[in-house]
């Protein structure tokens, strides 16, 4: 349908609308004309993303000089259901106009993704270790290999003839800007058949396109990693609308962007690059003097033009985003010559080998390290803020190709650029560890570059783009966001659900049948009165509740030791009677057969559960809707590990900095979590599910609080506070009331609503109305104007 917002005409696909996808859009058309920022909160399967895409799309549509979306997810799936959705808006849209319209107004949304997401080659997408994709795509696409066989000779011994340079690259060099995708809208696997079709290989075409697309769908680091983004995102104009969806932890990616963590076994490693790399300046100097020398000009040039040498060819992570005054100041002298680079780097590496020889924790800010830098080595900090861009154009001047082998000595050289950058001393904090706290017996050391504020990744984008929008189906408590980005948003909103009946059944479980508190706190971790509770409760649950139930434990220690006790009390045992066990592991592969079997076992009517983590990559990227998750129980509350000294330093900078208090931001982080643990199970209106917080912690007001409103629009008083038999008879309860068919005269009586949609002929009354509000508030301003004008009339017409 289409329809009029606040004067905007909205193309959307479907022939009604939930009241909060319109709500949702008209927030989000606020923000945009006001050129702001915004944070908004929707509930899970209500139509998020459609949402987003038919207002962006429209507002576009309907105000050319707007710039383009980039709508960045966190995983491929996400990202290939984001482009099936566009896919439907566009198609819509393109129904409703005319051929002279769509061809006056074409539009181009692509997708985004790594080599080994893109390849093509048959070759290449052959080889089992996906890491080693960008190891053999660069041996055919390098800008040297291709010179060198263009000669017909060989380098490093692999003959670069012809014939074994990659066909599909070579064709994409020859088209040129001549590439046949100017409007449509592409996923990976368009791209990738279209590439097949013509002959040219669909990474670097995408890649190419990007500049001139309607539409953009990438990964979160292709905008908030600095070295990733430098290269990718660096021509996108100001006009853009930045969109990160799923935006609950972005945070938390914001802070890994910057962070940088390496053991002994790294130094070791990076000792050994450093060797390498002598031993080929030796060679190239022998082989050719003049390509050496000229190689410093490059990286001065390369500078200049914002860290970009042939990126497009030779695809080296690009340099970290580095003031302006740094670009244009000169290459110190004592590291233009690569022999003299590599000697400095061995230096550092050795002092770094020797800082790490602790015995207790050590934390130091990265001004104390470069002071202690200098008094021990006597090594400035000048010549450090250029190692990154220092060591990758030393790279492209030896032609190395396998990059991933000279990954360790490039983690040296980021760290040393973000160490030394004088816009980064503070927010960032050095800890050095005898041993990973998750093995203290082990002497394990292990150096930490820990950005403590997360502002600093996300404020170049803020500043960039006149719109960014943050949403998620979890951003409760959305107030606390707007502190940790240091984002100030035209709009911010949490909207809840409107509902036919209750599709979602709440409740809190804080005791045992034996009226023992149920808790996952440290001090009662041990109480085996907590842990037949919770097995009685899971028992209940598998005789009750049909298909499939999904269990999330705060940790994976937590959920072993349960687990080990379950099976000595005989818990799993009577649980088989009823359903087939399954448990999340660290291993992925392990996990993936797991939730396959899991769904094979639901499919069939076996019925399963699936023991997680919080946290974990369950908790995170897979849905459990329909009879894949009928119910979810969340054992205890999944606060971080609290002796963790990074958290414990960013907590401190948390409060000096921003005055938010520990427990506030602890239990801020853990309920945001816990929401999305039990967002799993309800991914659409038309599903339902049980959510049960095993915790007695969650019946406290000032956690309940800072759960999303549509959960809490659910949560009954009298299902605040129950026992474990009390939550399996509300289950039951429940279960039995969703399967009844809903009845007019219920409806008709008040208790329940037909129908939450919204037709075009609602919208066109909404639309009437807002009109002549809006008529009727520019009339009293007019009216207020003219009042205003004639009193002044009469103060210059008053006789002294």
């Amino acid at each position: 349908m289409k329809f009029d917002l606040d004067g905007l005409e909205v193309f959307f696909p479907y022939p009604s609308i939930y009241p909060e996808q319109y709500e949702y859009m008209l927030e989000l058309k606020n923000a945009l004309d006001a050129k702001g920022h915004c944070m908004l909160e929707m509930p899970t399967g209500t139509g998020k993303t459609v949402s987003l895409l038919s207002l962006i799309t429209s507002y576009q549509y309907a105000h050319p000089e707007v710039g383009k979306l980039v709508y960045c997810t966190r995983t491929v799936p996400e990202m290939s259901q984001t482009i099936d959705e566009l896919k439907r808006v566009i198609a819509h849209r393109n129904s409703l106009l005319s051929e002279e319209e769509v061809a006056k107004n074409p539009i181009l949304g692509v997708c985004l993704s790594s080599r080994r997401n893109m390849c093509i080659h048959p070759k290449v997408i052959e080889e089992s270790d996906k890491e080693q994709v960008d190891v053999l795509c660069r041996r055919m696409t390098a800008p040297w290999v291709r010179i060198k066989a263009s000669e017909s000779s060989e380098i490093e011994g692999i003959n670069t003839s012809s014939h074994n340079l990659c066909q599909f690259y070579e064709e994409y060099e020859a088209r040129g800007s001549d590439i046949p995708v100017t409007s449509g809208i592409y996923n990976l696997e368009d791209m990738k058949k279209v590439g097949q079709e013509n002959g040219w290989c669909p990474y670097f075409a995408t890649r190419h396109v990007v500049r001139f697309a309607s539409v953009v769908v990438y990964n979160y680091q292709y905008m908030l990693d600095p070295k990733v983004a430098s290269m990718v995102s660096k021509e996108l104009e100001k006009e853009c609308i930045v969109v990160f969806d799923e935006a609950h932890n972005i945070d938390n990616v914001c802070i890994e962007a910057l962070s940088v963590n390496f053991n002994r076994r790294s130094l070791e490693a990076a000792s050994a690059n450093v060797s390498k790399l002598n031993r080929l300046i030796n060679s190239e100097k022998a082989a050719d003097q003049e390509r050496l020398n000229a190689e410093y000009q490059a990286l001065v040039e390369g500078l200049t033009a914002s860290g970009t040498i042939d990126a497009a060819s030779a695809d080296i992570l690009g340099n970290p985003v580095l003031p302006e005054d740094i670009l244009e100041e000169a290459v110190p002298g004592n590291i233009r010559k690569a022999q003299h680079f590599v000697k400095l780097i061995d230096v550092v590496i050795k002092h770094l080998k020797t800082r790490m020889r602790v015995q207790r924790v050590e934390k130091e800010t990265p001004i104390a390290f470069l002071h202690n830098l200098q008094s021990n080595i006597g090594i400035e900090s000048k010549p450090l803020r250029f190692a990154y861009s220092r060591l990758n154009s030393l790279l492209r001047t030896l032609r190395v190709v396998d990059l991933e082998e000279f990954t360790p000595i490039c983690q040296i050289a980021d760290f040393l650029t973000l160490v030394a950058t004088p816009e980064y001393k503070n927010g960032f904090m050095i800890i050095i560890e005898p041993y990973d706290q998750r093995t203290p017996h082990f002497e394990d050391p292990i150096f930490q570059f820990a950005c403590l504020d997360a502002s600093l990744a996300i404020k170049p984008v803020l500043k960039r783009f006149q719109s960014v929008i943050i949403t998620s189906g979890t951003l409760s408590p959305i107030d606390l966001y707007p502190k940790l980005l240091d984002l100030q948003p035209k709009v911010r909103r949490s909207l809840s659900m409107s509902i036919v009946r209750p599709c979602i059944c709440p409740m809190i479980v804080t005791r045992g049948s034996d009226q023992t508190p149920v808790t996952s706190q440290f001090n009662a971790r041990e109480n085996k009165s907590v842990v037949r509770n919770y097995g009685a409760l899971l028992i209940d649950l598998a005789k009750s509740i049909p298909d499939g139930i999904v269990c999330f434990f705060t940790s994976y220690q937590y959920m072993e030791n349960v687990v080990t006790e379950w099976h000595e009390l005989g818990v799993l045992t009577e649980v088989l009677k009823h359903k087939l066990l399954f448990i999340e592991t660290k291993d992925i592969v392990e996990t993936t057969l797991a939730l396959d079997n899991y769904r094979r076992a639901c499919d069939c009517g076996r019925g399963a559960v699936f023991l997680s983590v919080a946290r974990g990559k369950v908790s995170e990227g897979i849905d459990f809707d329909r009879h894949y998750g009928r119910c979810v129980v969340l054992f205890g509350i999944p606060f971080q590990y609290t002796k963790s000294y990074i958290l414990l330093a960013r907590l401190e900078y948390l409060r000096r900095t921003f005055k938010i208090r520990e427990d506030e931001f602890l239990a801020f982080d853990a309920l945001r979590q816990a929401s999305q643990c039990v967002g799993r199970v309800i991914r659409s209106k038309v599903d339902y599910g049980i959510m049960i917080f095993a915790d007695k912690r969650y019946s406290n007001q000032s956690k309940r609080s800072k759960l999303p409103p549509w959960i809490t629009q659910f949560l009954e008083e009298a299902n605040a506070n129950l026992s474990t038999e009390e939550a399996v008879n509300v289950c039951k309860s429940f279960l039995k009331s969703i399967a009844q068919p809903i009845s007019t005269s219920t409806a008709l009586s008040g208790k329940l609503q037909i129908s939450t949609l919204l037709t075009e002929e609602d919208l066109k009354t909404r639309a009437k109305s807002m009109r002549e509000a809006r008529e009727a508030k520019e009339n009293d301003i007019s009216d207020d104007e003219h009042e205003t004008g004639m009193g002044n009339d009469r103060k210059r017409m008053r006789p002294y």
